[in-house]
């Protein structure tokens, strides 16, 4: 297998032949993530190509104004989502709820969210 791959212009690493290193001229790089990529994975590769730094909506998101007209929006692909409110900066823990579209809630520390519908982050 070592002679295939050296032909081929790849290097086994060690003993497990599933690490490979790509060499052009003597320089060794990795091969691109995108071009191994299938499925989901895939997707979410192209979309931060794109410029979408968080397809998933996964990233934390700063409380808006909070009130009851103007609550914090929080995108869903689905009709219900689990929220996180960190009520106060030096908290050591977080407040879950459920949040369900069309159901504005309101946290213990008083600030209200809303379930909205989200884009489609692959298109």
């Amino acid at each position: 297998m070592a002679g295939l791959l050296a032909r081929t212009g790849f290097r086994v690493l060690g003993k497990r032949p599933s690490l490979l290193v790509c060499s052009v001229r003597g320089e060794k790089y990795m091969a691109d993530p995108l071009e191994h990529a299938t499925g989901i994975e895939r997707q979410e590769l192209e979309a931060i190509k794109k410029g979408n730094p968080d397809p998933f909506m996964m990233r934390v998101m700063k409380r808006g104004l909070g009130t009851k007209d103007q609550p914090t929006t929080v995108p869903s692909f689905h009709e219900s989502r689990i929220v996180g409110c960190i009520c106060h900066e030096e908290a050591f823990y977080v407040n879950w709820m459920w949040l369900y579209k069309g159901e504005p809630k309101r946290c213990e520390c008083g600030y209200w969210f809303k379930l909205t519908e989200a884009q489609d982050p692959f298109k």
